[in-house]
């Protein structure tokens, strides 16, 4: 004869129809811990925002406020310089996350390698990451000085003629993208590092039994299986690159004229000359390229593939 346990029975019981036992109910003490989150999320985002629309419906300053509707919208897609931001925005954005992309994966494939002073190496490439924005901008501003910066003066030493990097029009966006690239790589390559460190080594000893090279293995089982690090490294990348402003603004100023111009530079510019209910609409278009741009790649990178 089996024996049942008290628990086995008394579920039995509730289970049967007419059982007048009353059903164990869930605490709610769990959900609890949820609060604390939530109160953050609501008063430092959710409220900010939610006004931060309010106002772009506003002619506003700190004393007096004025319903306009879509007015401030109007005007502001009628800004000559806003559609060269907006391009500048994108192109900037797309720059600075390919080449960290690339940079990031290839220097986090070198520096898991077996490789001399591999911790040093390390602890360099994540080091720009540390230093404060401004003063990278700052400090490029001078290397890349036309006639007396150390980069030029470096190129003429082998008969390279460089740029003015950034009284160039045609050369200033790509010199600030590249400075942040060199900033921001170094995070980059540690979120590969950590990518490529989680790969079970037993798909690189399969690979290598089967004759594959340095080459076949990267492309075959370091690429493919990295991807979650991939996708990681493009999102904040792009977030970073159409949000930037405080490494545009310590270097150029959106200059010259406008042609290192984004988005929030714009932005930044209307609340300098006092359109404050301007320049929040400015911030709202911002928020919604950012969304409409990185959801839709999340959710194609983070799809679920068709097993047929």
């Amino acid at each position: 004869m089996t024996a049942i346990a008290p628990a086995e029975t008394a579920s039995r019981l509730e289970d049967q129809p007419g059982s007048d036992r009353p059903k164990a109910q869930k605490s709610p003490y769990p959900y609890w811990f949820l609060v604390p989150g939530g109160l953050i999320f609501t008063i430092f985002f959710l409220v900010p925002s939610v006004m931060a629309f309010y106002f772009s419906l506003t002619r506003w300053t700190l004393f007096d406020q004025e319903f306009i509707g879509l007015d401030n919208y109007v005007q502001f897609f009628r800004e000559p310089a806003l559609a060269s931001g907006l391009w500048h925005t994108i192109v900037y954005a797309a720059v600075t996350s390919g080449l960290k992309v690339v940079l990031g994966m290839a220097l986090a494939v070198l520096l898991t390698g077996p490789i001399l002073g591999r911790g040093f190496m390390r602890s360099v490439a994540f080091f720009p990451v540390l230093v404060s924005t401004i003063g990278v901008g700052l400090t490029f501003q001078v290397l890349m000085h036309p006639t007396k910066g150390v980069i030029n003066q470096a190129l003429d030493l082998i008969g390279i003629t460089g740029p003015a990097w950034l009284v160039d029009p045609d050369w200033a966006l790509l010199s600030v993208a590249l400075v942040d690239v060199w900033q921001g790589v170094g995070l980059a390559t540690v979120i590969y590092m950590a990518g490529i460190l989680s790969i079970p080594g037993e798909y690189f000893e399969a690979a290598k039994m089967d004759g594959a090279g340095p080459w076949h293995r990267f492309r075959h089982v370091t690429l493919p299986l990295a991807k979650p690090a991939t996708v990681s490294v493009i999102i904040l990348s792009l977030i970073g690159g159409m949000r930037k402003f405080d490494l545009i603004w310590a270097m150029t100023k959106g200059g010259p004229g406008f042609t290192s111009d984004v988005m929030a530079s714009v932005v930044y510019k209307q609340y300098q000359a006092g359109f404050y209910g301007l320049s929040t609409a400015g911030n709202v278009v911002l928020f919604l390229l950012v969304i409409g741009i990185v959801l839709p790649l999340f959710w194609f990178f983070n799809r679920k593939e068709d097993p047929r």
